[in-house]
């Protein structure tokens, strides 16, 4: 009598078990950085979240983004260190200055980011 075959899938978990563990750590993996870039292309392909009016809880990144600037030289003239990932309220409160004073800087540092 004929020996009934296995599913391809038993077959390659009991042979090959490390190798299928690793498989679908990759596909977890994979999956999560294209749900990733899908939701990233989504948010900025919408032009409400291009030039925004600036606000204390947007960082710096957040706004080069937005305003099509290099980040490390938005950066510069902030006069922040690298990695900073502190809003413009925390940054203002950092420096010991009005939220507004703050975001006039940040609007004179676009300017001069611009210009170059």
């Amino acid at each position: 009598m004929a020996e009934p075959t296995q599913s391809a899938l038993v077959f390659l978990w009991e042979r090959h078990r490390p190798a299928m563990i690793a498989l679908a750590l990759a596909v977890i993996v994979a999956g999560f950085f294209a749900v990733r870039l899908a939701l990233f292309t989504i948010y900025w392909s919408d032009p409400a979240h291009r030039e925004q009016p600036l606000e204390g809880w947007m960082t710096p990144g957040y706004v080069a983004h937005s305003y099509g600037l290099d980040r490390d030289a938005f950066r510069d003239a902030l006069r922040i260190p690298p990695g900073t990932r502190a809003t413009f309220e925390e940054l203002a409160a950092a420096r010991g200055v009005p939220l507004e004073d703050m975001l006039a800087g940040v609007e004179t540092a676009i300017a001069a980011v611009r210009s170059e």
